[in-house]
């Protein structure tokens, strides 16, 4: 189901195919930058608050948009994408409680419809990385996720790099139907939500 995605923030205006995510190395605190090596997005997770946050400024510093999860401490895996300039729910993103399996799902906040899915690949390094002991030596392995949309159609990747800092490509190939800003805002979620 195709859903509009003209203007979805108003703060914010994703154009590029490809975006360099960078993670610091103290806590969870993340840059997006374009092609051109531009900063277009920053967020940190709230620490010590009763609900996860992630306030998103653009690359101007200016507030675009915050993830907010439903729930306190939320377990369900619900979060939801507000615009910070209409105030208004942009998307929701949703874990699927899948056995050692990262799988996401980006949903429209109003018809619920599925917008696009973004699943872990390496099915077996996921299995492997939650043995207790070794699997902290199969963290150190870059997490990588397929980006669907609504029609289980591959549009797009996520492919984490071997670096001091956690680094990953976020690649949209084809994007017509999803939000180019909730998919990097997502991968920024995911990424400090799984702890990897």
């Amino acid at each position: 189901m195709a859903v509009n995605t003209e203007d979805v923030l108003k703060g914010v205006e994703l154009d590029g195919d490809e975006y360099t995510v960078v993670q610091s190395l103290i806590r969870n605190k993340y840059k997006a930058y374009d092609a051109n090596g531009e900063l277009v997005l920053q967020g940190k997770q709230k620490m010590f608050k009763l609900k996860e946050e992630f306030p998103f400024l653009d690359g101007d510093g200016n507030p675009a948009f915050t993830v907010k999860a439903g729930g306190i401490l939320d377990v369900a895996g619900n979060y939801m994408l507000v615009d910070d300039v209409t105030e208004e729910p942009v998307v929701v993103l949703d874990k699927n409680w899948k056995l050692f399996m990262h799988k996401w799902k980006i949903r429209d906040p109003n018809s619920e419809a599925l917008i696009a899915t973004i699943s872990s690949t390496s099915k077996l390094v996921d299995v492997l990385r939650h043995i207790p002991y070794i699997g902290i030596i199969f963290q150190l392995i870059p997490h990588e996720y397929e980006i669907t949309d609504a029609d289980d159609t591959h549009v797009g990747s996520v492919e984490g790099e071997f670096s001091l800092k956690d680094q990953y490509t976020v690649t949209i190939d084809d994007a017509s139907d999803i939000p180019k800003e909730a998919i990097v805002a997502a991968a920024m979620v995911i990424d400090a939500i799984e702890g990897n």
